[in-house]
């Protein structure tokens, strides 16, 4: 198979599709203005082909923040594309969309792969999914957009998730995520007193949680909305850590970018040497896949501003390169199967 990626700063979707001939997939990545139009625009320009959207900034070995990028696959793909709407209130109800994609697909968790877009409700929607996709075994990348909506196939939906379910024929697929955060000293939490609906975390251990995280890393209320990319908190799930990051302060609890339930575990995190951890998923890709098509990886909003800040995006996508045909989109929460995760990298690689 191959990736193609184009882009346009100025959000000329003409020059962001400029060599690119019999697609099998399209993803598109807008800005909120031209959003509707691209969407329509490519579905004249490549009619039937499986394609979903969402608004958002894309990259290759740079990152557009307001223009419009293409990431497409082709020559050797099997794909389709549809999408479950009022995901806020029962995305089960759509369903059967994704078994029929999925039956017309064929593939299994070794060569097939479910990539999304979501614009809301995240793990309320990943639950939904994963009932269908975890039967056959098939992995899930995506990640949420910008401005409440998505596309499927030439269509805009508002309080949807579209999917894309690619099956590569000429050889495997797997996925990965990528956690820059380690645990910071022994500090271990029960959650109470949240608003599931509007993600907030009320206490900790009984507390406020804004007084127990404050009083731990001594920050005043400015400060903790940036002190989040060193220090978010962890929800522990098995043996694995779905990263849980800080929108704002709410009185004296704390709103977060995803649902905390009355119960949970918690832990603090710090921000481990991103530079290694971020080599060495390069070399476990390149140990597992010696030969590789395609990489599609999304990465966190807050990611993105904390490479940024600290002079290593450029890097760090220069070191993603050297995989081969790598490129993504800067996305609001990140998919892994399952699992709703802030601040993480997850990606898809094509043998």
């Amino acid at each position: 198979m191959k990736q193609f990626f184009g882009m346009s700063r100025s959000g000329n979707l003409e020059e962001a599709v400029r060599g690119l001939h019999n697609p099998q997939f399209i993803m598109l990545l807008s800005n909120s203005t031209q959003f509707e139009a691209h969407v329509r625009a490519l579905e004249k320009r490549y009619p039937g082909v499986p394609s979903i959207g969402c608004i958002g900034m894309c990259y290759q070995t740079g990152v557009v923040e307001n223009g419009v990028g293409i990431i497409a696959f082709s020559d050797g793909v099997k794909a389709a594309a549809g999408v479950l709407e009022d995901v806020s209130v029962m995305p089960v109800k759509y369903i059967r969309r994704l078994e029929r994609d999925m039956q017309a697909v064929g593939g299994n968790g070794q060569d097939t792969v479910c990539i999304d877009f979501c614009a809301g409700n995240d793990a309320c929607v990943l639950t939904t999914i994963n009932a269908a996709l975890g039967r056959h075994r098939v992995s899930l990348v995506g990640g949420t957009g910008g401005e409440g909506k998505v596309s499927a196939n030439g269509r805009v939906y508002p309080n949807a998730v579209a999917y894309g379910l690619v099956r590569n024929l000429n050889g495997r697929v797997k996925t990965y995520k990528e956690n820059i955060y380690h645990q910071l000293g022994n500090y271990r939490f029960i959650a109470s007193n949240t608003d599931r609906a509007n993600y907030i975390l009320g206490s900790l251990n009984g507390k406020p949680a804004k007084q127990v995280y404050q009083s731990i890393l001594r920050v005043t209320d400015e400060e903790i909305l940036t002190r989040t990319f060193q220090n978010p908190f962890g929800k522990l799930n098995g043996d694995d850590t779905c990263i849980i990051s800080i929108k704002e302060v709410h009185g004296n609890a704390l709103a977060c970018f995803r649902q905390v339930n009355d119960s949970d575990v918690l832990i603090l995190l710090e921000l481990g040497d991103y530079e290694a951890i971020a080599r060495s998923t390069i070399q476990q890709i390149c140990r597992e896949f010696p030969r590789r098509s395609a990489v599609f990886s999304v990465n966190c909003l807050f990611r993105y501003k904390l490479f940024s800040e600290r002079g290593y995006m450029q890097t760090y996508l220069k070191e993603m390169a050297a995989l081969g045909s790598h490129a993504g989109f800067v996305g609001y929460g990140e998919h892994y199967n399952n699992r709703f995760v802030n601040q993480s990298m997850t990606c898809v690689v094509f043998e």
